[in-house]
């Protein structure tokens, strides 16, 4: 799979242990930056992260900063990209299974660096269920489209 990372300087640390992770499964990355713990706005590295998933460049997006919520808003302003802020495993799993997902947005200031490389794994790895509750789930993300 290949993912688009995208942070600011409050989500460097984190993205740099994401990216390895990543790298070390065998998915491939297009890291938008940053590249530095210096204090940037995180608009100018986010929105290229989100558009490469709205784009098909990149299957997945992953953005962080340091609560996650304006990534978040940057990259749900990006037609076809479905950006979800989670912060545990059950948000994680529920993002991709009712929500089908394609950005995830993590905030390094409000979760563990192991926290976040669980959620990353269970956005990875969990299937959107468009079946579900009878087609409740296909039905609203078409209504979000």
């Amino acid at each position: 799979m290949k993912i688009a990372l995208g942070c600011d300087h409050a989500g460097f640390a984190y993205k740099e242990r994401i990216k390895a992770m990543l790298l070390g499964m065998g998915h491939e990355v297009k890291d938008c930056g940053t590249f530095s713990a210096d204090m940037v706005d995180y608009p100018v590295y986010v929105r290229p992260a989100a558009e490469a998933v709205a784009r098909g460049e990149c299957t997945r997006g992953i953005v962080l900063g340091g609560s996650g919520n304006g990534e978040a808003m940057v990259a749900n302003k990006v037609g076809g990209v479905r950006c979800a802020l989670c912060w545990n495993e059950a948000t994680a799993k529920a993002c991709r299974e009712h929500n089908d997902a394609n950005v995830l947005s993590l905030g390094e200031r409000m979760i563990t660096g192991e926290m976040a490389l669980t959620i990353v794994r269970i956005f990875l790895e969990t299937p959107f269920e468009p079946g579900a509750g009878g087609g409740r789930h296909a039905r609203r993300i078409a209504m979000i489209e």
